[in-house]
């Protein structure tokens, strides 16, 4: 098994994403790119710490590659926007890919000069492409937020659109 960490915004958002993409096997909501150990949630959440709401991911390389969660990734969130998903503003919204090798890496700068050169988006792209170090998991309550909540308005109006780009966009990866 293989590891990802990946920041799009709203973990919630992104867990939901990614927890129906054939061959990952977990999705952990938490922090990662600050200044502290441990950050609680409302720290966090008040850009008082400087980590990025993030999730970690453990996918089997042989089912889904590094590259197709990225491009899945930079498909269901805003990659062009700094510090800011939809409604969620700060720092600790902001876009990354937190690396856990050179060759993780190399496929996301990689990626990226792809998209930009390609105009996906109407503006370049500013996500963050930045070695993971320590990788907090968040409070209980924010794991398998979607799938525990799915009546409400958040799940329904920012969630729901990003899991259809999902099986839209990526039949073949979707679960």
């Amino acid at each position: 098994m293989e590891k990802a960490i990946l920041a799009g915004g709203c973990f919630w958002c992104t867990e939901a994403v990614f927890q129906r993409v054939k061959g990952v096997e977990q999705v952990r909501s938490g922090f990662c790119g600050g200044f502290i150990k441990n950050p609680p949630y409302r720290e966090v959440m008040q850009g008082r710490t400087g980590h990025a709401e993030a999730i970690e991911i453990t996918y089997n390389n042989d089912i889904v590659s590094f590259k197709e969660l990225l491009q899945v990734f930079m498909a269901t969130h805003d990659p062009t926007t700094l510090n800011r998903q939809q409604y969620d503003v700060g720092t600790q919204y902001r876009s990354a890919i937190l690396y856990v090798n050179e060759e993780q890496e190399k496929i996301a700068k990689e990626l990226v000069r792809e998209l930009d050169a390609s105009s996906t988006f109407d503006d370049p792209i500013v996500t963050e492409i930045a070695p993971a170090i320590e990788f907090y998991l968040a409070e209980e309550g924010h794991n398998d937020y979607y799938n525990n909540n799915r009546d409400q308005r958040y799940c329904q109006v920012i969630i729901d659109p990003k899991i259809k780009k999902l099986m839209d966009g990526f039949k073949e990866l979707a679960v």
